[in-house]
Order: C-alpha cells, then sequence, then structure tokens
C-alpha cells in the first residue's frame, strides 16, 4: 500500500534499529613484514639494555687490560733499572764505562716513571670512576705515550746487546751475566708497552664508543 502522497510508509520495527558492526579487518601481510626494526625494539624486547651492558662489560676489561699490561711494564722497567745500576764489580766490569749500557739504564729510569705514573692514573680512574683529563686527550697521550717509550726501549735493547755478546764471546762472568739480564728485562718491558700501545690505539679508534 501507498499513502497519499505515494511514498511507502515506513515499517516501525526497523525505524530504531541500529547500523550493523564494522569488523576490524587485519593489516596486509606486506605492512607487517615492512615495519622497521625501531618499530619492533621500542615494544619493550629489552635489546637496547643488553647493548649497554655488553659496552660497559668492554669498557672495564679494556681498562683492565692496560692496567695489567702497564704493571708489568713497571716491572719489568724497574728490574732492569736495578739490575744494570748494581752491575758494578771493579775495573772494567763497571756499566758506567759503557755508553750503551748507560743507555739502558737511562731508558729504564725513564720508562720506570712513565708506566708509574701511568698505573697510578688508570687506578685513580678505576677506583673512582672518573678521569683526570678528557677521554679523548687521555687515549692520544696514552697512545702517542706508549709507543714513544716503546721505541726506546727497543733502542737501548738493540744498541746493547752487541756489546754483551762481544763480551761474553771473550768472557762470560756476573757482569756479562747481569747485563744480559738487565737487556732481557728491558725487551720484556718493551713487549708489555707495545701490546698497551695496541690496547691505547683501539681506545682512540673507537673512543666515541668507549
Amino acid at each position: 500500500m501507498t499513502g497519499q502522497n505515494g511514498t511507502s510508509p515506513k515499517h516501525p520495527e526497523h525505524a530504531g534499529s541500529p547500523p550493523p558492526p564494522v569488523v576490524p579487518t587485519a593489516p596486509p601481510a606486506a605492512d607487517v613484514e615492512n615495519q622497521t626494526p625501531g618499530h619492533a625494539q621500542t615494544t619493550g624486547t629489552g635489546f637496547g639494555v643488553a647493548g649497554i651492558l655488553r659496552r660497559w662489560k668492554r669498557e672495564d676489561l679494556v681498562r683492565r687490560g692496560s692496567l695489567a699490561l702497564r704493571g708489568l711494564s713497571l716491572v719489568f722497567s724497574l728490574l732492569a733499572f736495578i739490575i744494570m745500576a748494581s752491575n758494578k764489580h771493579g775495573d772494567w766490569k763497571d756499566f758506567d764505562k759503557y755508553e750503551e749500557y748507560r743507555y739502558v739504564l737511562a731508558i729504564a729510569i725513564l720508562s720506570t716513571l712513565y708506566t708509574g705514573v701511568q698505573a697510578a692514573r688508570h687506578v685513580h680512574q678505576l677506583s673512582t670512576g672518573r678521569e683526570l683529563f678528557q677521554r679523548r686527550t687521555s687515549a692520544l697521550a696514552d697512545f702517542i705515550g706508549d709507543q714513544i717509550m716503546a721505541y726506546l726501549l727497543i733502542s737501548s735493547s738493540s744498541s746493547a746487546i752487541p756489546l754483551t755478546n762481544r763480551m761474553r764471546e771473550a768472557q762470560d762472568n756476573i757482569f756479562t751475566d747481569s747485563s744480559a739480564s738487565a737487556i732481557s728485562m728491558a725487551f720484556l718491558a718493551f713487549v708489555t708497552l707495545a701490546l698497551s700501545a695496541l690496547i691505547s690505539g683501539y681506545k682512540l679508534s673507537s673512543q666515541s664508543y668507549i
């Protein structure tokens, strides 16, 4: 039936019915696969905390390794200094009569002072957690200082070895044995400082991360 104005009457049961519910659809698989890693990491996976912990462990390992090498170099340099300084047995068996041995003694003293100061600085840094200088300045000073001191140590050892070998061919006694021991200690100090220079170079190259 139609009304007087030609329109169909509305059914009362459909007049107040709500609209049909909207069913959410899942995003396409391509959108899920194209999510950035940064978005996935911000969901609380803890990846950032683990990276920071690894960085702290690496820092601590580098600091302790550097301190251990400098401590060994201090011991070897001090032994080279003591052995050579006490190598005086009268007549021609006095170290100060030979320029090469005086050079070994001078470098051993210099290396003892350098490694002692550096070891004390590293102990202060590990115990207090504070650095005396800026990180880049400290890394640069360590790298340059280690290389210079390592070069001086190997230079002094190399200059005294030929003299000691000639003496031992002619006569082997306590003087030549003590000289050889002092040279050996200086060489071991060179090895430890050379390894320390490698660590210093690593710290300098990655000082923005360490």
